[in-house]
Parts: C-alpha cells; sequence; structure tokens
C-alpha cells in the first residue's frame, strides 16, 4: 500500500524511460489510467492498456521513444501535488512547463484535463504533475 499512487506511478514510467525499458506494469485505478491516456495523446507515451479482472486490473504502458531507438520522448515527470500539501491552481494561474514546450495535468471538476484544455474550459483544479 502506497501513500501516492500516482507518484509511484510517474515514478514507474520515469525509471522506464531512462533505462530504455519499452513496457512498465502498474496496478490500475481510475485517475491512473485518465493520466496515462493523456500522456498517450500528448505523445509521450505509445499506448495504454488496461487488463485482468476486477480488483486485479493492471495498466500495461508503452514508453515511447524517437526514430533512432534509444531515446525516450520523455524526458522528465514531476509531481506537484502531493498528499501532505495539496497545490490548487486557478484557470487564470495555470503555469506554463519549460516555457510552453511541457505539459500540466490538472484534476478538475470536468475530468483530468492538460493545461490548454484546462484554460480554454476556464477550469481551474489541482496540479497532478508537469510532464516534459
Amino acid at each position: 500500500m502506497t501513500s501516492d499512487p500516482i507518484a509511484d506511478m510517474l515514478t514507474c514510467i520515469r525509471n522506464a524511460a531512462s533505462v530504455r525499458k519499452a513496457k512498465v506494469t502498474v496496478a490500475s485505478s481510475i485517475i491512473k489510467r485518465k493520466v496515462a491516456e493523456l500522456l498517450q495523446n500528448e505523445g509521450y507515451l505509445a499506448s495504454v492498456k488496461e487488463t485482468g479482472e476486477g480488483a486485479k486490473k493492471t495498466l500495461e504502458i508503452e514508453v515511447k521513444f524517437l526514430p533512432n531507438g534509444t531515446t525516450p520522448v520523455l524526458k522528465g515527470l514531476q509531481r506537484i501535488s502531493k498528499p501532505g500539501q495539496r497545490t490548487y491552481v486557478g484557470f487564470d494561474s495555470i503555469p506554463r512547463v519549460r516555457s510552453g514546450f511541457g505539459t500540466a495535468i490538472l484534476s478538475t471538476s470536468r475530468g483530468i484535463l492538460v493545461d490548454r484544455d484546462a484554460k480554454k474550459q476556464k477550469v481551474g483544479g489541482e496540479l497532478v504533475c508537469y510532464v516534459w
């Protein structure tokens, strides 16, 4: 039992990318699946697939690499809001990650959104992580 399962998933993805491992498997939850799907939609992950049944569901995440096959697309992941210190922002104060070259993922009242979509919908929320 981990106190921060989202940070655990992000660490597994970060570690897999750094050692050039193509696939990683983590326990599944709704928020983990949504975050992984957003990372896939933004082009940081190659694929996300949920397997298993009932309480034993897992996420099979495939890390995306550049055409040379050895350099991961994902350069960094940083967990922002933690269980001990939650971080909330309004839509007008959503930070730019790496001068616009990265992405912030937020948990909002309209679901898990990337910074661009949250600003369009004019909704703030909890900063989950930064990705670049």
